[in-house]
């Protein structure tokens, strides 16, 4: 607490303070960030045009707020970087639970210390952080949790009444006081407890215990919530559905551009200083297989595809090119496609899957996407390029044999025993003539998994593939493996 900050009740007053209903403190700080062209919500990618411009609207007018939309869509960090719209601190009565202001106290508490003291009332400062409670609704939340309970503890050892204001443990919502109060998952709140919201939302007052205590509660109040769960009968309390004043939708990328930017910003890829050159076709690679996901009809796609699928997949992409590097002792990591299949498990945990998948599995399901994002991956940066020459190569019986551990340059120089691949990864513009080995690597693997996606060559794996002209032969980090790539049926 800045010492140059008034003390005491009387110095406030002299220092011209004068308190804001929240959602006006709100607003206020929100017009000066508009006018001076502030990013107001940083880091909130792809919802520029979308969800933004609404909850601008709703906070202007002074409206609680519900964010409807999937997991992984940025609603719980939407909701927490509201604190940074109100004033950096603000002032309380010394020792209030729920923030009262020094001008104008709400509880007994303050009422009492405001009597027996008057102005030379102790004064604190609260900080933004402390002005910002988020509450997790599970069924088990009880009223107590949320509004509060009398204490006998409380009564018996300060000689009160169980009736008395002052017995009281408060909940989570009083102690937003002045502050905002946010729940996660509106509709798994027990109706009896959603019904215990009206008198917040309309009134701004509680009860607690059935005593007929008035708290006249300073508080804005944000939701967040699945759009099935609240539309569904049953989920949500009508008349609460009612008091909410906007209703925001939020949505998955639109555009694999937009969900690479998120991927990139939010995946922690770094290794410690350790070189990791990501190709931005494999970023492209990893992205699309999220946007598969969300239009495969074997995934149950009304719980979505979160964005946290690519940003983990990426990052174990990150780490299995990083073990491959340290294996080898190569100082340079380059990402490349076998290291998306041994990234496997970054995607099955997060895929629900309807009957349909169930019969297939989430780790084939999970294969076939990888295999479609690179074949979509390389129309996209290189559609309409001659692979003529490398698919008529396997056609005359030709084969080619990479370890998955194989080092950059040995892959490099198995995939340049395929007549024009490494050509084409120089004309299409995947890899330049001066990229590192581990670069042209990753981008002769994309195209040959592209082709097998096409089902213009064939993709084996496991085993050493018969081959004319083999290429470089060794063992996987699991006790052997590779990736072998055979003319289409044979």
């Amino acid at each position: 607490m800045s010492s140059s900050r008034p003390q005491t009740v009387n110095e406030l007053k002299e220092s011209g303070y004068r308190s804001l209903p929240v959602k006006e403190e709100l607003r206020r700080n929100l017009v000066r960030k508009l006018r001076d062209g502030q990013d107001l919500f940083p880091g909130i990618i792809g919802y520029e045009d979308t969800v933004l411009p609404q909850l601008v609207n709703a906070i202007l007018a002074r409206h609680d707020f519900i964010l409807l939309g999937l997991r992984g869509q940025a609603k719980s960090r939407i909701l927490r970087q509201l604190m940074e719209l109100l004033d950096p601190e603000i002032p309380i009565l010394a020792g209030s639970e729920i923030n009262d202001d020094p001008l104008q106290p709400i509880s007994k508490h303050g009422k009492l210390l405001l009597e027996d003291q008057g102005g030379e009332a102790p004064v604190e400062w609260v900080p933004r952080e402390y002005r910002y409670v988020e509450k997790l609704a599970t069924p088990d939340v009880t009223i107590a949790d949320m509004i509060g309970d009398v204490d006998p503890i409380k009564a018996a050892r300060g000689g009160h009444i169980l009736a008395d204001e002052l017995t009281i443990h408060y909940g989570l919502l009083p102690r937003a006081n002045r502050g905002i109060f946010a729940i996660n998952e509106l509709p798994d709140l027990a109706g009896k407890i959603q019904v215990g919201l009206f008198n917040i939302l309309q009134e701004g007052d509680v009860q607690i215990k059935g005593y007929p205590i008035r708290l006249p509660l300073n508080v804005f109040m944000v939701f967040t919530a699945n759009p099935e769960d609240y539309t569904a009968r049953g989920k949500i309390i009508t008349p609460l559905k009612d008091r909410i004043g906007a209703e925001i939708r939020t949505h998955y990328p639109e555009e694999v551009e937009i969900g690479m930017m998120i991927t990139e910003q939010e995946a922690r890829v770094d290794r410690n200083g350790a070189g990791m050159d990501i190709p931005p076709f494999l970023l492209e690679l990893v992205e699309r297989v999220a946007f598969l996901a969300r239009q495969d009809k074997r995934i149950d796609q009304r719980s979505g595809v979160s964005q946290r699928l690519p940003i983990t997949l990426l990052e174990t992409v990150a780490s299995s090119a990083e073990q491959r590097a340290l294996r080898l002792g190569e100082e340079e990591t380059v990402p490349r496609v076998g290291d998306v299949y041994a990234a496997l498990p970054a995607i099955t945990g997060k895929l629900e899957l309807e009957y349909e998948g169930e019969l297939h599995g989430s780790e084939k399901i999970a294969k076939e996407l990888i295999a479609a994002a690179a074949g979509l991956t390389f129309e996209f940066r290189a559609g309409g390029a001659d692979t003529g020459e490398i698919v008529e190569y396997f056609e005359e019986g030709g084969a080619l044999q990479v370890s998955e551990d194989a080092g950059a340059r040995a892959s490099v120089e198995g995939y340049g025993s395929v007549p024009g691949l490494v050509e084409l990864t120089e004309m299409v513009g995947l890899a330049g003539q001066d990229a590192s080995p581990g670069y042209r690597a990753a981008a002769c693997e994309l195209v040959l998994e592209a082709l097998a996606a096409q089902k213009r060559i064939s993709r084996t794996e496991g085993g050493f593939a018969r081959s004319r002209r083999e290429g470089p032969k060794g063992h996987g980090p699991h006790g052997g493996g590779s990736q072998g790539f055979d003319p289409f049926g044979s």
